[in-house]
């Protein structure tokens, strides 16, 4: 059998496996990626809503606090599993079987199962870029870059609800009684964990404006 190189970036020619489009050490660290998707699913709901982190953690007379959504982790969450569940229906189409429940944990293990074919199929390259895309940015909304609380605040997003001009901030709205929601310019309110089922309608909105 004709060898030929791995296709990703490695900055110099490394051999693909056997029977694999990818080499050994990319079909390792999918695995290894694959498996660790889940815990950091669930960790990074834990920063939906957070304080970004003080440059200097002792000074504290001064300190204004930013209480923001961070969208970065909503996103993410959002980008896992529509990303995961593409390649799950891309295998099961192909091997003829059933795709997996749609929950992360469910989804990347039952990529792990079919990892031998994916990593074998002429987008293998792509599979192995988006998984460790995920990673990374799952990553990065759990230990943000500390600059990031430096940084001018996103801009404000379209409102999901159909035709409606109004705009959404970041900014959390504090409500009598602890409830805590987030709303539009035009009114449109949610509370915060309604609002993380909505973040598949602002991703398809953001894709269709491309």
């Amino acid at each position: 059998m004709e060898s030929h190189p791995c296709p990703r970036n490695h900055g110099r020619a490394v051999p693909a496996a056997a029977g694999s489009v990818l080499c050994a050490p990319c079909i390792g660290q999918l695995e290894r990626t694959l498996r660790a998707l889940p815990e950091l699913h669930r960790e990074c709901l834990h920063h939906i809503q957070s304080e970004p982190r003080r440059r200097n953690p002792t000074k504290v007379s001064g300190t204004r606090r930013r209480d923001r959504l961070n969208l970065a982790a909503i996103d993410a969450r959002n980008n896992i599993v529509a990303i995961l569940e593409s390649w799950s229906h891309f295998a099961a189409e192909r091997l003829g079987t059933t795709t997996a429940v749609r929950s992360v944990p469910h989804l990347a293990r039952f990529l792990g199962r079919h990892l031998d074919w994916l990593t074998a199929q002429p987008p293998a390259a792509e599979f192995a870029d988006e998984i460790e895309d995920l990673r990374v940015e799952l990553l990065n909304a759990i230990d943000p870059d500390p600059d990031s609380a430096d940084r001018p605040a996103p801009p404000a997003r379209d409102c999901v609800v159909d035709g409606c001009p109004g705009t959404i901030d970041a900014s959390p709205q504090h409500h009598t009684g602890g409830r805590t929601s987030i709303g539009c310019s035009s009114g449109h309110s949610w509370g915060i964990r309604e609002w993380l089922t909505l973040g598949h309608l602002m991703d398809q909105r953001r894709r269709a404006a491309v």
